[in-house]
């Protein structure tokens, strides 16, 4: 695999070659910054974990320079700390056993640059390469520029693609916006409940993130467990995790619809509901 950075990696836990690991793909995450996949992805990291016929591809766009930093990593530079990242990232890559991770190693102004097509060409590269099933990456409601910047580079990049080798779904998950807003018709509840120590062993290899003062590690697995509980009102809990996420593959599936309109639309939904509801038990 070639990417346009020189500094940009494919890391392979097992030790495979380059191109037989990505071809064995079946589940893509697709992520800007280092420990997002492990935030946004698990369902999808779980769904291969332990298995041979299930591949998960981990794909981190930039290089992780502008991270916060705080004890054992307040003097680090920015190169150092690009250095830490991605050996942190491996770390997850070899705990979660995922088939290949692809550090791209952008700058984060790159990916949020429409522009630059050197981004979306690695991203066309290499799900050309893999032809996954499913691609996980962030929601397009997400608060977070280059989170919003990723999506669009990479609904660009599977727009590319031939009609066979587009992937059957692609899902925006939450990092820096939870999306239990969505009304409940919009919402695409992902169980993740299965393997809770692997799954705290991926964010707490993230220890520049967490000694910095960012607790992603226990955040993450309280939302889960806050989705299971509060999802549905009148049920007992049928998960003990939930991540939910918005179903962006109706942006695959035609060129035409416009991704801020698209979001638009599940926003109004909500909006919607929220005026109908007291509307229907406001006193005359």
């Amino acid at each position: 695999m070639t990417f346009h950075n020189p500094s940009a990696e494919l890391f392979v836990p097992d030790g495979t070659a380059p191109e037989p690991a990505v071809a064995r793909t079946t589940v893509m995450g697709v992520s800007a910054h280092q420990d997002d996949l492990e935030i946004m992805s698990y369902h999808g990291i779980l769904r291969c974990f332990g298995r041979t016929d299930q591949h998960f591809l981990g794909v981190v766009m930039t290089n992780g320079s502008g991270s916060p930093r705080a004890g054992l990593y307040a003097d680090t530079t920015d190169a150092g700390m690009c250095e830490v990242r991605r050996r942190e990232q491996k770390k997850a890559a070899v705990v979660g056993e995922y088939g290949a991770l692809a550090l791209l190693d952008y700058p984060s102004s790159a990916v949020k640059d429409a522009a630059l097509v050197e981004p979306v060409q690695d991203l066309t590269g290499l799900l050309a390469a893999a032809r996954p099933e499913i691609v996980y990456t962030h929601n397009l409601a997400d608060k977070h520029d280059t989170h919003v910047g990723v999506t669009l580079r990479l609904l660009r990049a599977v727009r590319e693609l031939a009609g066979r080798w587009r992937p059957r779904h692609v899902y925006g998950c939450e990092v820096w916006r939870d999306l239990d807003w969505l009304c409940d018709a919009d919402k695409t509840a992902l169980p993740v409940e299965g393997h809770e120590n692997v799954a705290a062993a991926l964010l707490g290899v993230f220890d520049s993130q967490i000694a910095g003062g960012k607790r992603y590690d226990l955040a993450t697995m309280g939302r889960r467990r806050a989705h299971a509980t509060y999802h549905a009102s009148h049920d007992t809990d049928a998960v003990r995790g939930l991540t939910f996420a918005m179903d962006l593959t109706p942006l695959i599936e035609d060129p035409d619809p416009d991704p801020a309109a698209y979001t638009a639309a599940y926003i109004e939904r909500f909006a919607a509901d929220v005026r109908t509801r007291i509307t229907r038990m406001q006193a005359p």
